[in-house]
Formats: C-alpha cells, structure tokens, sequence
C-alpha cells in the first residue's frame, strides 16, 4: 500500500473541526487548526497562533509539500519531516503536528546511528513521524510509537527523494547567512542542470557562479554546460543580447535555435532585479515563442514571487514560479524514473510551473 497525498488531506481534513492542535515539540507554544483545502490533493489552509500573543496567522500546505511527504513514507519506519523537505518551507512543524494528531500517524524518537571513528553508537534521536496504517489511533491525539522509538536510523540516508548529496559547493560566501544562501542558490542551479542534461537541452549558468567548485569539477565544466552564449546559434546575431544575459542564473537551449526557458534563482529581496535582467533580455533577444520567463524561487516566497511578477513592467514576460520543492521533484522524477527527451516533451515542464498572472489559459498545479 502507497500513501498518497489525497490520503493525507482526507485524513487532515477528518481532524476534529474548529480545535487548536499542539505542535510535536513540546517546547513549542504554537498551535494549528485546519480551515479547508483546495482539492483532493491540496492545498489545505490552515491557521497557527502563539496563545500567549493571542495573534493568529494564515498559512498553506502547497501540494507540492504533501506529496513529498507522502512519497517519502513506508509503512512503519520513522521519517524525519524537516529532512523530507529541506529549508524550502516554514510550514513544517505545523504540517508534523497535523498529521501527528490523524489516525494513522505516531509520533517517534528513533535512535540515531552515529559514526566516530571507524566505530558507531546510537545516541539520543530527533523527532519523527511514523506512518502506521495497520494500526490506528483515536482520531485527534498524539500517540508515541514505542515501535518507532526502538528503531535506529542512519544520519546519512541511503536514499533521498530529494538531492541532499548536492553538498560539494566550495569558494561560498564567508558570512554564515551568506553561505547557506549561496549554498541553496547554487543547489539550485546544479539541479537544474542536472534535470537539463535528462530532458536533452544544453544549460547556460551565470558567468560569476562558473567558477564554484561541485565534486572535484567547476560547474562551468559540467556535462551539459556551455562554455559561451555565442556558442549557441540562436544568439550569435544578438550580441547585445549575450551580453545582457550573462548574469541570468540559468538558460535551457534545445538544438541550436530554441530557449525552452529562462530562470532566474532568486530569494525574495532578488526577485524584482531576477525580473528586470529577464526583461532586458527578452528585448533585446529573438522573439521566440514558447519561450519560459521563470522566477524559481522558495515555496514560502510565492506570494512575493507573484506580487512582484504581476507588476505592469514585466507584464510580457508572462512569468512562471517554480518552486523549490517543484524543482526537487522534477530532479527526482528524472533520476528516479529515468525522464529523457525521448519519453517528454518541454510542455511537461508546465506541469510544475505555475504561471504568476491568470491570463484565463488553463490553470497550473500549485
């Protein structure tokens, strides 16, 4: 039996209406509550209060979010959610305290396997979550699972739905803050790459960021990187143009003479100077069509994303938000499922971006 997404929003949804539930972390004073959801796979709505500040907030647990949870549960073994989805979301907790209070849900702290030396030990663990359908508990509580805590669990994981291995990056920033930037931003872009390579397209990467090292190679020497944007027939008139894009995070060519897209890697701060580069390069480039002008960004900065896409200046680049969660599911369909361009097309890339301004066309997943 397989989890999916619609499993977990039917069981959320089934939670006891109009209650406050407590976070899995008893340290935490925040709370959560289920409003509604969007569809039968997502999103659900949610609130979340501190009631020592009586302040309630909104939130959304995207479906992009819920079926990476679901892909990454098997029946009775300990999952770690804040692993499962990485620093893409700041909804995590509230999303673990959910699913901790549904029926088929346990709370857990497994041991955790630790390697010193050349020897191991197993030391205290973190918390877990633990899908066990063949054994439910009373809808509405919090149940630990004395199965789930006789477990030990590997800090390396043997395999990951998402690309945590991407962790070679060297030459970051020399601030902490700006060396997880860096760090996610370049993560980022390597997968891109990675998932450009499967689909049969040649990737341009920023001048700046070709000299980061990835492995024991420059990311400017990786397999599918061009060395130069003259190199690409449906730019060699457009020199202006070249010049304009070499900043631009990442630029997917296909034979020599289309751009299935043009992605700018952006934070929220970034994101009206992502747009403005996209701009001058669509003026001063080939009017192509089918081309994608994409803000690829974190899940919880969507709403900046689209704020600021919608703006009247950048109304013709017609922009699509590509999550990062969206990313690292299309990088782990075209490793897992072994994705080329001989099995899709560049249109199923739209499948996970989401167009940032409804122009009445047919809707995107969120």
């Amino acid at each position: 039996m397989n989890l999916t997404a619609s499993n977990i929003v039917r069981a959320i949804l089934g939670l006891p209406k109009d209650r406050w539930f407590e976070y899995v972390n008893p340290t935490s004073r925040t709370q959560v509550r289920v409003l509604s959801a969007g569809g039968p796979e997502g999103p659900i709505r949610v609130e979340r209060r501190d009631p020592t500040k009586n302040k309630v907030s909104p939130a959304t647990l995207s479906s992009q979010m819920i079926w990476r949870v679901a892909n990454a549960c098997k029946a009775n073994t300990p999952i770690n959610i804040d692993r499962v989805l990485g620093a893409s979301y700041n909804t995590r907790s509230l999303f673990e305290a959910l699913l901790a209070h549904t029926p088929e849900f346990y709370w857990c702290t497994p041991g955790r396997i630790e390697l010193v030396n050349d020897s191991t030990k197993i030391c205290v663990g973190h918390k877990h979550i633990l899908w066990a359908p063949q054994s439910p508990h009373e809808n509405g509580l919090m149940v630990e699972s004395q199965t789930g805590n006789l477990q030990a669990i590997s800090e390396i994981p043997s395999q990951t739905v998402t690309y945590e291995a991407l962790t070679g990056i060297s030459n970051v920033a020399s601030t902490p803050l700006d060396i997880e930037v860096s760090r996610r931003h370049l993560q980022i872009q390597i997968a891109l790459i990675e998932i450009g390579r499967k689909l049969g397209f040649r990737t341009w990467v920023a001048h700046n960021d070709k000299g980061f090292m990835y492995g024991d190679k420059r990311i400017g020497e990786l397999e599918g990187v061009i060395p130069s944007l003259s190199s690409e027939r449906v730019l060699a008139s457009y020199e202006e143009a070249q010049h304009a894009a070499k900043l631009i995070d990442c630029i997917w060519f296909k034979n020599g003479k289309l751009m299935p897209a043009v992605m700018e890697v952006e934070h929220s701060t970034g994101v009206t100077s992502g747009l403005t580069r996209m701009k001058k390069f669509q003026d001063l480039g080939p009017a192509l069509r089918d081309i994608r002008w994409v803000i690829v960004a974190a899940d919880e900065d969507r709403s900046e994303v689209i704020r600021k896409a919608s703006a009247p200046q950048f109304a013709s680049l017609n922009t699509r938000f590509f999550s990062y969660s969206a990313v690292e599911e299309l990088h782990s369909l075209c490793g897992r499922r072994g994705l080329s361009n001989r099995s899709v097309n560049e249109e199923f890339l739209d499948c996970f971006m989401e167009k940032c301004v409804d122009n009445g066309e047919n809707q995107h997943v969120h």
